[in-house]
């Protein structure tokens, strides 16, 4: 006869052990990814900012609304140009080129302050869309600067990284947003440029 032998509670035990750290290792794993993409939003936002104040000091205009754009920059032509009140007007995801919120992208690409060609919005880490307007968010209106649709629970670590992590005050807001962030929802998360 045969004799069958099963595992013993140490080979259980280091099994058990071996498969914690391997599903740990995986779950910070992907915390760290998701910490450096919240990171990069940071980031992104900085340097668009850097890009149009580097624009503003150049020109002395505001980027998209740069009414002297084509004598600015030879590639440029008078449609290329904005109204010169300082303004950045159309909405921050509008698809119109015609809007002061596409020629930004295209005067800041045209004058080498960011990468790329023509009048598209950048994407961020989430793999969505960076605009820009002019808006209110709460605190008066101004030139701002948006992440589109971010869930609810990235939006609240952008707005914790980058002001008081509450949708509705502060420096960073979600668009729209009459409550707090919830982990399910999508926001657009705004701030002043």
């Amino acid at each position: 006869m045969i004799q069958q032998r099963g595992f013993t509670l140490v080979e259980i035990a280091i099994v058990l052990v071996i498969i914690g750290i391997l599903l740990g290792g995986v779950l910070k794993g992907r915390e760290l990814i998701q910490n450096a993409k919240i990171a990069s939003l940071a980031k992104s936002i900085d340097e668009i900012r850097a890009a149009i104040n580097a624009y503003q000091d150049r020109y002395h205009a505001v980027p998209g609304d740069d009414k002297k754009a084509e004598k600015h920059i030879s590639t440029l032509a008078a449609t290329d140009v904005g109204d010169g009140d300082g303004r950045i007007e159309g909405d921050w995801y509008s698809t119109a080129d015609k809007d002061e919120s596409r020629k930004v992208w295209k005067h800041l690409r045209a004058a080498g302050f960011i990468s790329g060609e023509g009048s598209d919005q950048p994407t961020h880490s989430f793999d969505n869309i960076i605009g820009v307007q002019w808006a209110n968010l709460g605190t008066g209106y101004a030139n701002a600067i948006c992440l589109g649709y971010l869930t609810g629970d990235i939006a609240k670590l952008v707005d914790i990284r980058l002001d008081d992590g509450v949708a509705t005050s502060g420096l960073v807001r979600a668009w729209g947003a009459k409550s707090d962030y919830v982990d399910t929802g999508t926001y657009h998360v705004c701030t002043k440029l």
